[in-house]
């Protein structure tokens, strides 16, 4: 008797014949066959075949709150009845877009109060080019419209964001990196800098932005991007002396400083943003996946009151946007959300106890013979990997070893992402001290049993 295919092989049909995935090897693809997952929960999503994963990257960095949040399915609901679209262009907006502008306001850093809506990381970041250039060209500097971005850094995959990525892998395709568009080094101590300490590392790395500065000239800069923490880079976390020195140069050369918090923002380092941990100060802010827990898309572009004031009081529209700016059922789930991270105190609860927790835990990793580094903050983190720790080395191929550790944290029932030599984490911040302690176990079981089957 002939049986019909199951429902994994029927849609893992369709995925090959009829679907493009994003940053995807598609013959490889064609030949693994892709996992489908088909529903989720709390910190655990499971897929077409009934197996439970812990999802220790939060979907994609994004699912602050945890999966299965009724409210947020409700609150769209009653939006997409009341009002399921208009947009925010010809003099036009939305009670949704509005309070969401507000509510943004109390959050983030002193000084940004005003916010234009996108609908993705990337597309904010181009707004953000936007805003910068368009702000020195509306103060009659229109010279200043070099961007200086970093090494290792991710802000993005549209042609101007991708720009703005410093990694050589994103570049690979024509007309990228556009023109205007410069790199230094990121604070990776622990990569780069094995005769220094991480202040004094730290101290350098931040004054390669000024040295940059000289070199092009501070009258053609118009802004420095940079995430408070480098996310898709490997979470690295900079020196302490990094930041002080940063905004120093920024302040002392006029430079906008752009703070891209798509990952660090909405509690992922134990404060609403990654800005507020480090004493930060922005001019500008990229703000996305935690804004709505991915729930639904949408971005924003965070304003401080000294751009806004140029942007708002000169004469001439300012030519850019997108049909979806402020969807008012992407602003409505984005207001639930922040409602129920306010409600049970998810930030302070990262801040005070499961951040703490899930950073001893890692760092008990440490004993491990081939973990050579743990780094993070709050709930995000990367167990890097080595063949010989006393001198940091890198295994040959890079990632190779990272990604069969990777594969067996899937078999084991744990979501990771390798990045180079490490794994990196961030899971929803609903995550409890228990899951904490079952991800580092099956990390440890992954590991154990990639290194018995011999490196």
């Amino acid at each position: 008797m002939q049986t019909s295919p199951s429902r994994t092989a029927h849609w893992q049909s369709l995925d090959v014949h009829h679907h493009m995935h994003p940053f995807t090897d598609h013959v490889e693809l064609a030949n693994e066959k892709p996992m489908v997952i088909e529903r989720a929960e709390g910190v655990y999503i499971y897929d077409s075949e009934g197996r439970q994963l812990l999802d220790g990257m939060a979907g994609l960095w994004c699912v602050n709150v945890g999966y299965g949040r009724e409210e947020i399915v409700d609150a769209v609901a009653r939006q997409m009845r009341q009002l399921p679209f208009y947009n925010t262009f010809f003099k036009t907006t939305t009670p949704a877009a509005l309070e969401l502008a507000h509510k943004l306001s109390t959050l983030t850093p002193e000084g940004i109060d005003y916010f234009f809506f996108s609908n993705s990381g990337s597309e904010a970041n181009d707004t953000n080019i936007r805003l910068a250039q368009s702000y020195w060209q509306l103060l009659g500097r229109p010279e200043r419209k070099v961007i200086i971005s970093r090494n290792n850094a991710y802000h993005g995959s549209t042609i101007a964001a991708a720009s703005l990525t410093g990694m050589a892998s994103m570049h690979d395709i024509p007309a990228c990196p556009i023109d205007g568009i410069v790199h230094i080094a990121n604070p990776d101590w622990y990569a780069c800098a094995q005769d220094m300490t991480e202040d004094e590392y730290g101290l350098q790395t931040a004054q390669a932005l000024e040295a940059k500065v000289l070199e092009l000239g501070a009258e053609n800069i118009a802004a420095f991007f940079a995430e408070p923490i480098q996310g898709a880079g490997g979470v690295i976390v900079a020196p302490k002396t990094y930041w002080p020195e940063i905004q120093r140069i920024c302040r002392k050369y006029d430079i906008l400083l752009v703070v891209d918090e798509v990952i660090t923002g909405f509690g992922r380092t134990g404060a609403w943003f990654g800005a507020q941990t480090f004493g930060i100060q922005p001019d500008l802010m990229t703000l996305a996946k935690g804004l709505s827990s991915g729930y639904l898309p949408i971005s924003a572009s965070g304003v401080s009151e000294r751009v806004a004031k140029v942007l708002r009081s000169k004469p001439g529209r300012f030519p850019h946007g997108y049909t979806y700016s402020g969807h008012p059922a992407a602003a409505a789930a984005a207001l639930k959300n922040i409602e129920i991270m306010e409600r049970e105190r998810l930030v302070q609860q990262v801040g005070e106890r499961t951040g703490p927790c899930f950073q001893n835990a890692l760092a008990r990793l440490l004993d491990h013979p081939m973990v050579g580094h743990v780094r993070g903050h709050g709930l995000m983190a990367c167990v890097v990997f080595s063949p010989d720790k006393t001198r940091r080395a890198a295994f040959n191929p890079l990632g190779g070893f990272a990604t069969k550790v990777r594969n067996h944290c899937f078999a084991n029932g744990l979501v990771t992402r390798a990045v180079g030599d490490g794994l990196v984490f961030a899971p929803p911040l609903v995550i409890t001290e228990a899951q904490i302690g079952e991800l580092v176990h099956k990390l440890r079981k992954s590991l154990d049993e990639v290194l018995a089957h011999g490196v």
